[in-house]
């Protein structure tokens, strides 16, 4: 097999397995140039884990260069609403901008805080799987996966449920998160661009609400920061919906589906401790995040290869996470009790994500409340893939109880 040109995220069947694609790009070598993305594909784990923590890399590049000085071109006027959202939010941020921003926002996310929403996220998991079972199943996804995370982002963030733009935040995101593919469609950039215009727009209004009368929620505590501008609290808002829910609902969907069709459905623990152990298995197994960017800042060596600065770097989180080097010969095998499990699913260095914490707390909960009001759950139907590669995910999940 020719890796690199096996290689293709325009494929369904590419994107349905890229596993046995990433070990031939494994066995091939370190770096290599892919051509039609115009990147350096970096498959082993030992590799990308510490080019996540190499500061000669950056989510962006325009803290130091300008974009003919680093050899790009500028985005293009039209697209400008989503770069300018984009651009001010944390995951691509760099420097003294992103250890402000990340300072501040941190708080909301440490472990204390996310267990104080355990509760609020627990409740919401058992009604929502209490009306899966009540229905004989249904669309898993709809019904339980996106749900869950948005209604906790929301509740975090103080969006009242009688605004009728709470409906519209999973259309928001997933719109703009249509951007982080490779090479998007100009109509994926015409409907990123809308949704960050009506995103921030009423993000403003509900600043406004909230510099009237602070309630206690994080808009409320962003706003009262004064070292924070306007565009730095709605970018971090979006951020932190964005963010905060495509991995739970990624992994809800792809856990579940993996889970049935290993067989595995009765093997999911009933115990807390083991029951989150699972969870990282099913965060390692098929890894929600497939690929992380980054732009290489000054001259990098990867196996002996040079990667000049201005090349873009493709960190292929999905490989990292199958690596044989890092997780033994069992590494293409789901073992819900895998204890030495260092997956890079959620990054690493200053970027590692924030919302973890919460991420794991939630899917606990909806593994949990799955595995004990539905011991008999079963597909209803095959389901339909995305044909997203970065953004690994399903349309639905057709499901009986």
């Amino acid at each position: 097999m020719d890796a690199v040109a096996a290689f293709d995220p325009s494929s369904p069947d590419f994107v349905a397995d890229p596993y046995p694609v990433y070990a031939a790009l494994r066995e091939a070598g370190r770096a290599h140039w892919c051509g039609p993305t115009r990147q350096w594909l970096v498959p082993h784990h030992a590799d990308v884990s510490a080019l996540l923590r190499d500061r000669r890399l950056g989510r962006t590049y325009t803290h130091r260069f300008g974009h003919a000085e680093f050899g790009r071109e500028a985005p293009d006027p039209l697209h400008e609403p989503f770069h300018t959202l984009n651009d001010h939010g944390l995951l691509d941020l760099e420097g003294a901008d992103h250890a402000r921003i990340r300072r501040l926002v941190s708080k909301a996310f440490t472990p204390r805080t996310v267990e104080r929403l355990a509760p609020t996220v627990r409740g919401l998991a058992a009604r929502l799987v209490d009306g899966l079972v009540g229905a004989g199943g249904g669309d898993l996804q709809a019904l339980v996966a996106e749900p869950l995370p948005v209604a906790v982002i929301a509740e975090m963030l103080g969006v009242p449920e009688g605004d009728e733009e709470r409906a519209m935040l999973r259309p928001w995101s997933a719109a703009i998160c249509g951007m982080f593919e490779l090479n998007p469609s100009e109509e994926t950039a015409r409907l990123a661009v809308r949704a960050s215009i009506e995103f921030s727009g009423y993000l403003r209004e509900l600043i406004a609400r909230r510099r009237a009368e602070p309630g206690d929620d994080l808009v409320s505590a962003l706003v009262a920061v004064e070292e924070l501008t306007e565009q730095e609290v709605v970018s971090t808002c979006v951020l932190l919906l964005n963010a905060g829910h495509e991995a739970t609902v990624n992994t809800t969907v792809g856990g579940v589906w993996t889970l049935l069709r290993h067989g595995a459905w009765g093997d999911v623990p009933a115990d807390p401790g083991k029951l989150s152990t699972a969870v990282d298995e099913l965060l390692r197994y098929d890894t929600p995040l497939q690929m992380f960017e980054r732009w290489v800042l000054d001259d990098i060596e990867v196996g002996g290869t040079v990667i000049p600065r201005g090349s873009e770097v493709a960190l292929l989180f999905g490989s990292a996470n199958r690596d044989p080097a890092r997780f033994g010969p069992t590494a293409d095998v789901l073992d819900l009790a895998r204890a030495d499990n260092p997956h890079v699913t959620f990054g690493a260095g200053v970027h590692y994500c924030l919302g973890a914490p919460l991420a794991r707390l939630e899917l606990a909960a909806v593994f949990g409340e799955l595995r004990r009001r539905a011991p008999g759950l079963r597909l209803a139907a095959d389901p339909v893939r995305r044909p997203g590669y970065v953004i690994r995910g399903f349309e639905s999940l057709l499901v009986e109880v």
